[in-house]
């Protein structure tokens, strides 16, 4: 009986280990580690981007850095974060 349609990459991961086929990876921890390595550099990527203000707006966010004893593109990044939540 068939529960679900398998896509062929699926099928065929399926196929190998109901032929005895699959091989499993000779040192598991090690490789999931690395893998996990792999994800979490990805999602802490960051990208440059070039944003157009106002000359005011600029300044006030300089202002406000100032005050909290931050750069202001740190700043930035921070509010643009929140707001991407």
């Amino acid at each position: 009986m068939k529960y679900y349609d398998l896509n062929k990459d699926e099928q065929k991961l399926l196929d190998a280990v109901e032929n005895d086929e699959f091989k499993s990876t000779p040192d598991l921890k090690q490789r999931k580690a690395v893998l996990k390595s792999y994800a979490k550099n990805s999602l802490n990527k960051t990208m440059n981007i070039n944003i157009r203000l106002s000359e005011r707006d600029v300044y006030k966010l300089k202002a406000k850095a100032a005050e909290e004893g931050i750069p202001y593109q740190t700043l930035a990044a921070s509010i643009l974060h929140k707001s991407a939540r």
